[in-house]
């Protein structure tokens, strides 16, 4: 005879992958945009949202995920983001991004949600604006970088505020990014 089955709610909560990131402002974001859709037309690739990741992929329930996120969240203070340079990358998230300066606002935002989340990453902090994933050679990494900078001339000078956190969903398996979704966003105090 068949067990009854067990209620839903003592049943583990099953654990994603989360990530949190540094929204570029409304007025920056279409920029950023065209300039990704560009490089996908020649060198393909995922579409996904503009952003600097401050706490890379870390695995959590749901409602733990959203907990750690507004408790990092509260009392952040907007910071800005400075672009250093277009850069190529060596592996498939890291194809061609923007280099961003790593302020010490810049550092700091992501060390302080990092430690709310618990997540310790095996490299030091290295802020980046992606603007495409793929796995291309290395002359096609220089190409869509040469490509990034006709595109967008001053691309390489850009500086915005990042006035916006936001969790989202990333399983990192998933390279079509269609599992990806925006969980939670706050706004950051204002400096």
């Amino acid at each position: 005879m068949a067990k009854p089955a067990e209620p839903k709610s003592t049943a583990p909560a099953e654990n994603n992958v989360y990530s949190v990131w540094a929204l570029p402002p409304d007025d920056v974001a279409p920029r950023l945009k065209k300039l990704m859709q560009g490089l996908r037309d020649e060198f393909s690739g995922p579409e996904f949202e503009p952003h600097i990741t401050v706490v890379g992929a870390i695995s959590l329930t749901p409602e733990d995920a959203l907990n750690k996120f507004k408790s990092a969240s509260r009392g952040l203070k907007a910071y800005d983001a400075k672009v250093d340079r277009v850069a190529t990358g060596t592996f498939f998230y890291q194809c061609v991004f923007l280099l961003i300066n790593p302020t010490p606002q810049v550092v700091e935002t992501s060390a302080h949600c990092c430690a709310h989340f618990g997540f310790n990453s095996a490299t030091p902090y290295f802020p980046h604006l992606s603007l495409l994933y793929a796995d291309l050679t290395e002359e096609e990494k220089k190409k869509a970088q040469e490509k990034a900078n006709i595109l967008d001339e001053s691309i390489g000078s850009l500086s915005f505020p990042v006035t916006r956190l936001a969790l989202y969903k990333t399983d990192t398996g998933d390279r079509t990014l269609k599992s990806w979704e925006k969980i939670a966003e706050c706004t950051l105090e204002a400096n």
